[in-house]
């Protein structure tokens, strides 16, 4: 498993059959062999879009969430990676398929991802960068879990340009840099005890949580 942080592989640990569940998925199964009905990857692929800009959104308000100028960087960096790399990634595959990125921007947005993105942007509305952090770190980390595992077992190169950005050093960077984040955020607002705090097992429950409606955006993928 990939290195991201003492607080995201301790959460990972706490939910362990979701996050199996979510990283092992058929969906993902079907990218690594190809398999993936085309169909179902498009259908994916524009939600993923319309998640990625309340995603954005949400990561912008973990920069009004922050306590520090370090925090406020590592926040608007992933804003930035999102809007600048992630999202493009997306507009370039619809267009190569005819769909414009007025199309894409309008895509009508399932029950599945209205429910994750509002959970994520609920939890920085209500809590603070903790409680939003934990949130967001299924997505990113799990991709990036994701990504280094199918790029060394894919038998398929017909997803490989998805491959490839998950697993690219520029993601893995953007992975670390989070962990980081976390792990800093923790040690900042409740002390390098942080497992001893009464907050931490709410925290554990809100990634499982994220972790349990990425599942979901998954099984969507697959319901065109």
């Amino acid at each position: 498993m990939s290195d991201y942080g003492k607080a995201f592989a301790l959460m990972r640990d706490a939910a362990q059959g979701p996050w199996r569940d979510y990283t092992r998925h058929a969906f993902v199964e079907g990218l690594k062999d190809g398999t993936l009905p085309r169909a179902a990857f498009m259908h994916y692929l524009r939600q993923d879009y319309v998640f990625l800009i309340h995603f954005s959104r949400a990561w912008a308000l973990a920069v009004v969430k922050s306590e520090t100028h370090a925090e406020m960087l590592a926040a608007s960096r992933t804003v930035n990676g999102l809007i600048s790399e992630e999202m493009k990634l997306h507009i370039g595959i619809c267009e190569a398929e005819g769909i414009s990125q007025d199309e894409l921007f309008a895509t009508p947005e399932r029950p599945e991802n209205l429910a994750y993105t509002r959970y994520v942007l609920e939890a920085g509305y209500s809590g603070d960068l903790l409680d939003l952090l934990a949130a967001l770190a299924p997505c990113v980390m799990g991709y990036g879990e994701i990504g280094t595992r199918l790029a060394a077992e894919a038998a398929s190169d017909t997803y490989r340009d998805w491959i490839d950005a998950y697993s690219s050093s520029e993601y893995q960077e953007a992975c670390q840099a989070v962990g980081e984040l976390l792990d800093s955020a923790l040690i900042r607002r409740l002390g390098a005890d942080f497992r001893t705090t009464p907050r931490w097992d709410r925290l554990c429950q809100t990634f499982r949580t994220a972790t349990e409606l990425e599942v979901n955006f998954w099984q969507m993928g697959l319901t065109p």
